[in-house]
Parts: C-alpha cells; sequence; structure tokens
C-alpha cells in the first residue's frame, strides 16, 4: 500500500525542487516572500489534511468492519464538508493575506511584503480544490486503493510544472510566458489543483465509494463525526503554523534574515527527499490500523505501526547520509547560486539530516494514531515539542542578550547564534517527537478511541 504514496510524494520532491528552482531566479526579495509563506500555506494545507484524517478514520473502520454503506456515506458526507469547509478556507485566506505579509516582515521591507501577499492571494484560488483533492484521496487510501491518487496527483504535478514555468516568466522565443513572477507560482498551484480536483472527482464516481458530486449540505451528524476527528488535528496545524510563524519572526530579527528566510523554503523542499517514503508510510499504516481495529484486530494494529516506523527510520538513514554529504553540490542550483542563500541552506539541511529518521519514525506513529481516530495524544505531542521547546530554544540560540521577545521583556541570556542557532533548536526538537510518539504508541491509548 505505500509505495504508490512513496512514489508520488518522490515526483512531489521533484515538482518542490523545480518549483524552489524557478523561484530562485527571482529577486532575493521574491525568494525571502515564498520562504515566509510557508507557515501560513502549511496551515491552509493542514487544515485539508485535518478533514481527510477524519474521513480517512471513518471509512477505513467501517471498511475493515464490513459496513458498506457507512464507508459509502461517510465518503460522500467527507466531499461535501470538504467542498464549503474549502470555499470559506480560501474566501479567508484571501482577505488575510495582507495581515500575513505584515505579521512576518518588518514594515521597511516593502518588496517582500508584496511579493507574500501576491503569492498568498494566487494560492488562496486552489484551497477549495485542494481539500476536495485531500479528502478524496484519503478515502480511496482508506479502502485501499493507493494507486488512483499516485495516479491522478501525479497528473497535478505535471500540470504545476509545466505551468510554473508558463506563468512565472516571461516569453523566451517560442515558449509562451505570462511573466507573473511569484504570483504566478501562486496561480500555477492554484490552477493544477483544479484540474487535479475533477479528475478526482470524475474517477471517484467510478469506485466502491461511489461518491458523486453534489453542492447539497453535510449531514449535522456526519459533520460532527468528522470534525470529531478533525478538530484536534485542525488545532495542531494551527499551533505548528503558529510555532513556524514565531520562528520565521526569529529569524527576522538575526543578521542577514532575507537570506535565512530564502533558504528556509528551499531547505524544506530538500528535506522532503527524506521525508517521502515516511510520509508513504504514514497514510499506508493510517489505513491499515483504521481497517484493523475496525475488524477488532488491536494486535496486529499495533505490529503494523511498528514494523511501518522501522522501515521508515531505516530508508530515512539510508537517504539522509547522500544528501549530507551532496547538499553542497546541488543547492546553489536551487537558490539561484546566491552564496549567502546557499550557505544557510547547507547548515539547516545538514542538522536536519540528523534527526530526520527520529521525525519520520514520528510522522508513522501519528499516522498510525490518526487512522485510529486518535488526534489529541499527538496534538499535545507538536504542542510540547514546538512550543515548550522549540521557539525558546530558537529564541536562546539564535538572538543576543537584550533581545525584545515578548511584550517588550528583553532576554536575560542568549548565545547570539543567529540562523544557525535556530537551525539547531529546530533540528532537537524534530528529533524529540520521534521518541514522544514512540512513547505514546507504547502506551497504547489509541487501541481504544471511539470513531
Amino acid at each position: 500500500m505505500a509505495w504508490p504514496v512513496v512514489s508520488l510524494n518522490l515526483l512531489q520532491v521533484a515538482n518542490n525542487l523545480f518549483d524552489r528552482s524557478f523561484i530562485g531566479h527571482l529577486p532575493q526579495a521574491a525568494m525571502s516572500g515564498h520562504g515566509a509563506s510557508m507557515s501560513f500555506i502549511f496551515l491552509l494545507f493542514s487544515l485539508a489534511v485535518a478533514i481527510a484524517i477524519g474521513a480517512g478514520a471513518i471509512v477505513a473502520r467501517a471498511y475493515g468492519a464490513k459496513h458498506v454503506h457507512e464507508y459509502r456515506a461517510g465518503s460522500q458526507q467527507s466531499l461535501q464538508v470538504a467542498i464549503y469547509s474549502g470555499l470559506a478556507m480560501g474566501v479567508l485566506s484571501y482577505f488575510l493575506a495582507p495581515v500575513a505579509a505584515r505579521l512576518v516582515f518588518k514594515s521597511t521591507d516593502v518588496e517582500d511584503i508584496r511579493y507574500i501577499t501576491e503569492f498568498l492571494q494566487a494560492y488562496s484560488f486552489g484551497v477549495p480544490a485542494i481539500c476536495i483533492i485531500q479528502v478524496i484521496a484519503a478515502c480511496l487510501r482508506s479502502i485501499g486503493d493507493t494507486k488512483s491518487p499516485m495516479v491522478l496527483s501525479g497528473i497535478q504535478i505535471f500540470f504545476h510544472i509545466t505551468l510554473n514555468f508558463i506563468y512565472i516568466f516571461p516569453p523566451r522565443g517560442n515558449i509562451p510566458g505570462l511573466g507573473l513572477g511569484l504570483a504566478g507560482a501562486g496561480y500555477a498551484l492554484s490552477t493544477s489543483a483544479w484540474i487535479a480536483a475533477m479528475l478526482y472527482i470524475w474517477h471517484v464516481r467510478r469506485t466502491d465509494l461511489g461518491v458523486k458530486f453534489t453542492l447539497a449540505l453535510p449531514h449535522k451528524i456526519w459533520f460532527v463525526r468528522i470534525f470529531r476527528i478533525a478538530i484536534p488535528s485542525g488545532v495542531q496545524a494551527g499551533l505548528r503554523t503558529a510555532s513556524l510563524t514565531a520562528f520565521t519572526l526569529i529569524l527576522s530579527n538575526v543578521p542577514n534574515h532575507e537570506a535565512a528566510l530564502a533558504a528556509m523554503g528551499t531547505g524544506f523542499a530538500i528535506e522532503s527527499l527524506m521525508f517521502a517514503q515516511a510520509f508513504g508510510l504514514n497514510a499506508a499504516t493510517s489505513a491499515l490500523i483504521g481497517q484493523n481495529l475496525g475488524a477488532k484486530n488491536p494486535t496486529r494494529a499495533e505490529h503494523i505501526g511498528w514494523l511501518a516506523c522501522t522501515a521508515a527510520f531505516i530508508f530515512a538513514v539510508l537517504i539522509g547520509i547522500p544528501v549530507y554529504i551532496l547538499v553542497p553540490k546541488f543547492a546553489p542550483a536551487l537558490a539561484g547560486y546566491k552564496a549567502d542563500v546557499v550557505e544557510q541552506i547547507v547548515s539547516l539541511v545538514r542538522l536536519l539530516c540528523l534527526t530526520e529518521p527520529l521525525f519520520c519514525l514520528s510522522a508513522v506513529l501519528v499516522g498510525g494514531m490518526q487512522g485510529a481516530g486518535d488526534t489529541k495524544r499527538p496534538l499535545w505531542i507538536g504542542i510540547f515539542a514546538l512550543w515548550f521547546l522549540r521557539v525558546p530554544l530558537a529564541i536562546l540560540f539564535a538572538l543576543p542578550k537584550g533581545a525584545p521577545v515578548v511584550l517588550g521583556f528583553a532576554l536575560p541570556f542568549g548565545l547570539e547564534l543567529g540562523a544557525y542557532g535556530a537551525w539547531v533548536a529546530m533540528s532537537i526538537t524534530q528529533g524529540l517527537q520521534g521518541f514522544l510518539a514512540a512513547i505514546a504508541w507504547r502506551l497504547g491509548k489509541w487501541k481504544t478511541i471511539r470513531v
């Protein structure tokens, strides 16, 4: 079940790297704006995934119990929830984009603010489509179909790369181009998402789920069931985004902050090389855990979780070693050969390589808990690792003594390591999440969750 998801994520990695390479040819302010937008893009995408987690847990449990009517009804209602939730998020994100831009940049960073606002508003048009894609894909994976999402989202990636090239750059000889710059990257993503959403809606009618497109409002009982699972994941997404925003604010106060912000998005794209297989195992584990709990076999469900997280850990080690060695070779091409940005990318990626195996272990076990409908324990793990550790450590490591922190409070002690200190804090806390997830999985409270 995992290999199609892993294959799709490797395609997504290539897509992200192309994306960063294209954007790397834009002015550094555009790169900084794109890097700073990551926290908000992550929030919107994670909220879509939260709804998909609720849908997937219900469908997988019903499928494992062979309750055909329930998993079909759950899939249909999940789509209705996705449509209206996506529309609401898209509208809000469009109008709040200028607020988000001023939140992470100083008023003097005029060009950075313009770029991030244009990109987020262009991206907001695709948010409803992203919600539809994530929910239908989760329902398909919950009944064991991981190949269809691979093909359909693979088509989306093809269109995204092609449209990126056309929308971002001006015409080049016989090659068409709109010359929209960073905004073009946002419109390319939105356009490709809507193409994929229509393909998903067309395809899912022909499957065992039998989902049909309709604008009918979701039934209250299904809305409540889905959001009972989705809300903790949504809260976790909000807290993770707030943490990443705080992290971005910390970076905006270090020397050469534009290079650090520009490096963050590209560094995360390179990190996804190590994370792709874990995400695939996350999706497969989530579906299998739900199915086995539906079939009243929690012992087998626990064994699957340990097996999958071990595989994710080993793969991350094997992939992380060459990434650590080779990142100075390929980072310049992704950063438009901007030396200060390349230096930051190499520092960030090499530090993440050290703890990525533990983070991949966490991703798989958290996916297993979410597949069981347990979204509260992952929430508490995230709160502790990100807010009680990552943000304070980033402040302590990155900023100098006396730096203003909150409400004019001056930092009593600081190592003044700049962006490197922030990267160290990120690496340490992502590794800690692996240990915490393993403890939560071993305690086994997820086996008793009702969906």
